[in-house]
């Protein structure tokens, strides 16, 4: 049986019984449909996969931390079955939070509610708990507007409250085209090679500062982000 997340109440209706199942049902279950079968076509490849198994098998809790542009396919990163529990992301109180949660859910994926932008204090809480519950949590530290590229402290801050341990990870695709959005999302074309990789897992001490280890953190990725470029342009 799963563990039970705090969700917060919706802040706004979410429209007729109609559009609620448009909207919230037949939207989520054809886009999470879509990119299953996409991501069936193709090839992966994991690169410094080994240490987050060695976390897995000994029930340790990690954050993956990853750009936004490298969202769609992410599922992919994650391929573990924990006791009850998975991997769960944070998701805003709002339409587009509840019609991309709905979605997720599809991949096993589950939504702590809140907006870091917003209210940065009462969504890091919600993650903490979740956390603490025994999830593994996904972060974009550029979402969800930007700007792109560059980190917020909730993954720092998340870590050193919770002693989860750190995984910077990226995909790329040796074929692939980008969208013309804020975050320049990457999408593979069909049949091509994904390779994700993964940095070396890390702790953060309790008493660590935030800014210091946000820059460590922004490094990390950062080159993590210029090897995936030069998969996709090599």
């Amino acid at each position: 049986m799963r563990a039970s997340l705090a969700i917060a109440e919706r802040g706004r209706p979410l429209g007729s019984p109609l559009s609620v199942w448009l909207n919230f049902r037949v939207v989520p279950f054809l886009g999470a449909g879509l990119s299953k079968l996409w991501s069936y076509t193709l090839r992966v490849r994991r690169v410094g996969f080994e240490a987050v198994e060695d976390l897995v098998a000994r029930d340790e809790r990690f954050i993956l931390s990853f750009w936004h542009r490298r969202l769609f396919m992410m599922p992919l990163a994650y391929p573990f079955l924990r006791k009850g529990r998975g991997v769960a992301i944070l998701s805003s109180d709002s339409k587009d939070g509840e019609r991309s949660a709905a979605t997720w859910r599809w991949f096993g994926i589950h939504a702590v509610r809140g907006t870091a932008s917003d209210d940065g204090a009462k969504a890091l809480v919600r993650m903490i708990q979740a956390v603490r519950q025994g999830w593994d949590f996904g972060i974009t530290p550029d979402g969800p507007r930007g700007p792109l590229m560059e980190l917020k402290p909730g993954v720092t801050a998340l870590a050193r409250k919770t002693g989860a341990w750190i995984v910077p990870v990226t995909l790329a695709f040796d074929r692939q085209f980008e969208l013309k959005t804020w975050d320049r999302m990457v999408i593979p074309l069909p049949f091509a090679t994904c390779t994700i990789r993964y940095g070396v897992p890390y702790k953060l001490a309790p008493k660590a500062e935030d800014g210091a280890e946000g820059l460590r953190l922004q490094r990390e990725m950062d080159a993590l982000e210029t090897w995936a470029e030069g998969v996709s342009h090599g």
